[in-house]
């Protein structure tokens, strides 16, 4: 296979497992970086994707968001001194908004990617590593952009302002953790039994078992013990009337923001002084690019480079490349707990 060609997983047909072929290597445009795929990680979007064909309307398609890789070359218009041909870095590919336009998914080894949604990776954290994190950072970030959370909240503990993460061990939930941790807030997650030192290590400050009977009334009542109050809600997993119940009692005067990770809709429960939005990414792109600049740009970049933010939740790697995109994607969907599938190009 001459440099000219690279190998993709390629969805031929919405319903069929993905097949590997070879496709003509891309140029990238003014702002986008083509990027030579080392790890791909895997998100539920993806497996959705391949059964339904939920947004997506070019077929073949490509699937994938998550990858880390080297740059292979810049756009004419990429000014970022760190974005450079030779860089290693992990990138949100642009599948989704593409609709599976071929170029832009993921699941191949080459692939162009808007340089706003590109991070460098320190030396110190591998391919497998930053695969893991951008669309659970940018899932995290949109969600406070939804319920308008200030970018530069910073509280300090005098200040007993708490958030609220329902599923703290899921790949979004770890990042909202670590996020939240960054802006000054008590953290307050909940995960199975298992997770819960982890989810300390990640700057969690109490850890809540879901399966547990009564945990919404535990958590309040923490909360209450710690002097903390939690107005700012992140729902990873969709567990919208037991956020509110918290959120609730745990509130005090003011009103309280939820952002849920699931779809609601006019049957969805309400609770009066909480106010729960969809995480929605902006429609246009234009603020869509600048949000991501300012997240993988920016914020991303400072955290990894002062160790402040460390990829999670933990990894699983499949082994047999892009030959076992099926098999991954396969048991995401018979489920997974606490980590991320992976596979290594």
């Amino acid at each position: 296979m001459s440099s000219a060609h690279h190998l993709a997983a390629v969805l031929t047909a919405v319903g069929s497992p993905l097949e590997v072929q070879e496709r003509p290597t891309p140029t990238p445009g003014p702002t986008e970086l083509l990027i030579e795929v080392k790890s791909i990680a895997f998100n539920p979007v993806d497996y959705m994707q391949r059964e339904t064909g939920f947004h997506i309307s070019h077929e073949p398609a490509i699937l994938g968001s998550d990858v880390a890789g080297v740059i292979i070359a810049s756009g004419s218009a990429v000014t970022d001194p760190v974005l450079k041909p030779g860089a290693r870095v992990g990138a949100f590919a642009a599948a989704f908004w593409e609709e599976g336009l071929p170029d832009y998914g993921g699941m191949q080894q080459r692939v162009i990617v808007p340089a706003a949604n590109a991070v460098a990776l320190p030396d110190s954290i591998s391919f497998n590593e930053g695969a893991l994190l951008p669309m659970s950072v940018a899932t995290a970030w949109t969600g406070w952009y939804t319920i308008g959370l200030p970018l530069d909240t910073a509280f300090t503990p005098a200040d007993k302002q708490g958030m609220l993460v329902w599923g703290g061990a899921s790949s979004i939930g770890s990042a909202a953790v670590q996020i939240a941790k960054s802006m000054g807030f008590s953290v307050y997650t909940t995960a199975s039994v298992k997770h819960h030192e982890y989810l300390k290590s990640l700057g969690a400050t109490r850890v809540f078992d879901y399966n547990a009977a009564g945990v919404e009334q535990h958590i309040v009542t923490a909360a209450k013990e710690d002097g903390v109050t939690i107005r700012i809600g992140y729902d990873a997993v969709g567990q919208l009337q037991s956020c509110l119940d918290v959120l609730k009692e745990s509130k005090g005067d003011g009103v309280a923001k939820l952002a849920e990770a699931v779809p609601m809709s006019e049957e969805s429960p309400t609770v009066d002084g909480v106010v729960a939005k969809f995480i929605a990414a902006s429609s246009d792109m234009d603020e869509r690019e600048e949000q991501y600049r300012f997240i993988f740009n920016v914020w991303l970049q400072e955290k990894l480079a002062s160790g402040q933010f460390v990829p999670s939740p933990k990894l699983r790697v499949i082994d047999g490349g892009l030959h076992s995109v099926n098999q991954a994607l396969d048991t995401l969907k018979n489920g997974v707990s606490g980590e991320k599938l992976v596979l290594e190009i």
